[in-house]
């Protein structure tokens, strides 16, 4: 079956965003975004427009989910539905929009913070000049009784623009849950009535030593070494 052109304006942006990746990227290869934008100087939110094909279970990669690309770069993995054609455009309905109030539930359920990296609404970036943008996203979850639930949930905008397929098994979590120790158990239930961990001495040194250059944390384990003699 012959493709409609990618420059026909009579198509919608997503579905032209779609038959380009076709047409002039290929599957498995590297665009940037000023590759997307120079294709579309006529469309303003040909960005977003590109990162809708997701929920038509079109698979692009950004730096977040494939380390080997450059912050500026995604990779074109996978085809999915066929967005040109009438009808297989429309939204899926966990897609639906929420309404104003009950937008404002999800988040004040969510603490405002973004429930992926932490950041909280009035907050800027290590930047110190972006601030946080919180949005409402819909997490696909997969249920223990094996069917599959997308649930709202906070993400800040930086998040949300590369989250890709992101997904949870409830399951695995729950066995994680009940692998803990009685005193595990403890302490997470006190990090989950309270909605933050507070971490020990022990645990802000590791994460300092993981942030090290190589001869450094060299360093502080030769000095740990040492000790023990």
């Amino acid at each position: 079956m012959t493709l409609p052109s990618w420059q026909d304006k009579k198509l919608g942006s997503m579905a032209r965003a779609a038959l380009w990746l076709l047409q002039e990227v290929g599957e498995g290869e590297i665009f940037t975004k000023a590759d997307l934008r120079a294709a579309f100087p006529d469309v303003a939110q040909i960005d977003r427009r590109l990162r809708d094909l997701r929920d038509h279970e079109w698979k692009i990669d950004t730096s977040r989910d494939d380390p080997t690309l450059k912050q500026q770069e995604q990779r074109f993995v996978s085809r999915g539905a066929d967005v040109w054609i009438p009808g297989k455009s429309k939204a899926p309905k966990h897609k639906a929009s929420i309404t104003a109030a009950q937008r404002a539930k999800i988040l004040e359920d969510d603490n405002y913070v973004c429930r992926a990296c932490g950041a909280a609404a009035g907050e800027t970036y290590e930047d110190g000049i972006t601030p946080v943008v919180l949005n409402i996203a819909r997490r696909k979850v997969l249920l223990p009784d094996g069917s599959t639930s997308y649930q709202p949930v906070t993400e800040c905008k930086r998040c949300g623009a590369g989250s890709g397929d992101r997904q949870v098994d409830l399951t695995r979590v729950l066995a994680q849950v009940q692998a803990l120790a009685p005193m595990e158990r403890r302490v997470l239930k006190n990090w989950i009535a309270v909605d933050q961990r507070s971490l020990g001495p022990l645990e802000k040194m590791w994460g300092i030593y993981r942030s090290l250059p190589q001869d450094s944390r060299k360093a502080v384990a030769d000095a740990l070494a040492d000790n023990d003699d």
